[in-house]
């Protein structure tokens, strides 16, 4: 099996009202149910934008440097996102579709080039 990365960004999305966002929501919701149960999905997230941004982080001296703003200067910013297993780029692309149908915009597929870390036991922090 491969990983990929379905992606869209931010900008890519076309303004909605309140219940078009909802309605979106729902339909995206039940595909990655759809991938949960045919077993392909490992991570999904999304609502992602420029407001959600903790902090960035650049080194300077051979240190790292945070800054809670100005952030890096991008014109994109990840909107949400699922990483799946599947067994090549044609399914990789099904998934994809499903997605970009729903939300009616564009989804980005990238190819892990080998397997990610799995996760520790653990709260994550230092």
């Amino acid at each position: 099996m491969t990983e990929y990365l379905i992606a869209f960004n931010d900008e890519w999305v076309p303004e909605h009202t309140a219940e078009e966002v909802r309605e979106k929501g729902t339909a995206s919701r039940a595909v990655i149910e759809e991938m949960r149960a045919e077993g392909v999905l490992i991570f999904s997230n999304g609502a992602l934008d420029r407001s959600t941004a903790v902090c960035s982080v650049e080194l300077v001296d051979g240190k790292p440097v945070f800054t809670d703003g100005p952030y890096v200067e991008t014109k994109e910013h990840l909107g949400g996102f699922a990483v799946i297993d599947v067994p090549d780029d044609e399914a990789a692309r099904y998934w994809a579709g499903r997605l970009a149908t729903v939300l009616d915009w564009p989804q980005e597929v990238h190819r892990f080039r080998g397997p990610g870390e799995p996760r520790r036991n653990g709260s994550g922090g230092r």
